[in-house]
Formats: C-alpha cells, structure tokens, sequence
C-alpha cells in the first residue's frame, strides 16, 4: 500500500505539474479535495508558467504519505496581487502531507517557504 501511495503523489508531481496534464486530476485526486487542487494550480501556473517541482524524497505509512520537494519557476503572471517581476525563484523548499483513500490523494497539508520564494522573486506581500 505504501508504494501505491507513493506512486499516486509522484503522478500527481510528474504528471500534473511538470508535465501540464491538468486532466489527469480527476484521476488521482478525490472529489472536493480535486477541485481544490483546480483552483490552485490554475492560478499559480498562469504566474509562474515554467514551474518545475522536483521530489526530493517521499515517505509513505498506512494511509499518509510525506513529501519533501523543491520548486523553481519565472514570475510571468500576477502572483498574489502582484504584477509580473520576471524574476525566477529556484529550489524552494515545500512539505505535504498527503491523506490517500480508496487509491486517490483526498487531502492534504503543506507548508512552503514563500519567504525564500519571495525574497528571490524581490517581492514583499
């Protein structure tokens, strides 16, 4: 069961993020918790179109799994309020957790480090 899971937020990274394929979320991603994801990363895509996420490590138990990664993308779009700098931000630190049930991610809690992302894009919110 682990290693499903972890294989579940690896497509989520691969195939969603990375590769653009939006369509895929409805696959993955549970109910409310999918249309959650909708609404973020359509917006954060129009600001930062070349975003990238890598997985620095996943850790899976029972129904959770853990995930470390780390973000780069170019400000092109407004972010926050905030018009394009075109500046890039690289290796942002972020952990999730992710609650998978019945084979799809149904919630999750992260935290990122938007001071870094901020502090790189010259920005204040």
């Amino acid at each position: 069961m682990s290693r499903d899971n972890k294989a579940l937020v690896r497509r989520l990274v691969d195939e969603v993020v990375n590769s653009r394929d939006e369509s895929a979320i409805d696959e993955l991603v549970d109910g409310e918790f999918a249309d959650k994801v909708k609404g973020w990363i359509g917006p954060f895509r129009d600001a930062f179109p070349d975003f990238r996420m890598e997985i620095v490590e996943l850790i899976a138990e029972g129904d959770s799994v853990a995930a470390h990664f780390r973000c780069s993308g170019t400000h092109r779009g407004e972010w926050r309020g905030v018009a394009p700098t075109g500046r890039r931000f690289e290796n942002v630190d972020e952990i999730y957790i992710f609650q998978v049930r019945d084979g799809r991610i149904a919630a999750a809690l992260g935290l990122e480090d938007n001071a870094k992302r901020t502090r790189q894009l010259g920005i204040e919110l």
